[in-house]
């Protein structure tokens, strides 16, 4: 596994691992706390590296998970996890990011994680009700006090990004993106270039449907993300099957699987981008990690890079409320 180099000099591994999905989200929880610490070790021997969590996930469990999973090879891993968001009893209640509310998740994430210091801590989603130089610079205090190492934003648009780096360097930005997913391309992908900011791609599969596993006819319980998505829905999900099945096609011409081309391809966008898909299974560890080497022609990149313009994508990749959250 190589590495790549996100802002400020914060070096990862290529491909990361999104721990999200072993706590929630993606149906009913696995039933054995063991297996999934079991999973982000084996991925840490196959180089992965880089750990993306939040408080919010579960919420609190994932990060304990995290932590009981990198105990014995903490000087091994980098971990990035979140705040933004008011959560009572159990359940997000709109964001918050006051500095005193920063703290107050630095301090329980460092707990749970069980860790000296954070070393990529992301708000969550913009707050409209705090001024994001407000934000920065209470997190640059807590990289003052060696609490954190790294600022990173989430789902930010690109005015608030550079306002945020103004007042204190952000590393990386995360935001949805990938073979259908193309937000991030028109204004916050040149300006992270310009600035030195790192990228990265979560749901870099899209939530599955890029594997080519997630067949028209599929269904979601009430549980599931995906339940709750327009372009996971009905006639949206059977139309978007022909961009899948292109890139089914490509990737047997190349030896390769669906996900693993979906992931080069992303890694072909940018040297500063560094993809965190999710999984509970080892076997998809191997498959995710073995995408660095999947060696996509220049005409590869530019078939894959007009895919979704050409062939369309039918639904937005959250529900109402959720696209007005993203790129503020």
């Amino acid at each position: 596994m190589h590495t790549r180099t996100l802002g400020q000099g914060f070096e990862v591994s290529a491909i990361g691992f999104g721990a999200m999905g072993m706590s929630m989200s993606y149906g009913p929880n696995p039933g054995d706390r063991a297996d999934m610490v079991d999973v982000i070790r084996y991925a840490v021997d196959q180089g992965v590296t880089f750990i993306d969590t939040a408080e919010v996930y579960g919420p609190y469990v994932n990060e304990e998970l995290v932590g009981e999973a990198i105990a014995p090879i903490r000087h091994q891993v980098q971990v990035a996890t979140k705040f933004g968001w008011n959560i009572v009893d159990g359940r997000m209640q709109g964001t918050d990011s006051r500095p005193e509310q920063i703290r107050r998740v630095a301090e329980g994430s460092l707990r749970r994680l069980g860790v000296d210091s954070i070393d990529l801590f992301y708000q969550h989603r913009v707050d409209p009700a705090v001024p994001i130089e407000e934000v920065a610079g209470t997190v640059g205090e807590l990289v003052a006090e060696g609490k954190v190492k790294h600022f990173g934003l989430s789902e930010a648009g690109a005015g608030t990004i550079r306002r945020a780096h103004a007042e204190f360097p952000v590393t990386a930005v995360q935001s949805e993106y990938s073979l259908w997913t193309r937000d991030p391309e028109a204004e916050v992908l040149p300006m992270l270039a310009e600035l030195g900011i790192g990228f990265v791609p979560f749901s870099p599969l899209g939530k599955g449907f890029l594997t080519g596993t997630v067949p028209a006819s599929s269904t979601f319980a009430p549980d599931e993300i995906r339940s709750r998505i327009p372009r996971f829905q009905g006639e949206n999900l059977a139309a978007n099957q022909a961009l899948v099945d292109h890139v089914r096609a490509l990737a047997g011409a190349r030896g390769a699987t669906a996900g693993q081309v979906a992931l080069a391809w992303l890694l072909a966008q940018h040297p500063f981008i560094a993809p965190i898909p999710g999984t509970r299974r080892r076997e998809r560890i191997d498959e995710n990690a073995a995408a660095t080497t999947v060696a996509l022609s220049a005409d590869d990149v530019a078939d894959l890079n007009g895919l979704a313009s050409r062939l369309g994508v039918a639904g937005d990749r959250y529900d109402e409320n959720g696209m007005k959250m993203v790129n503020l």
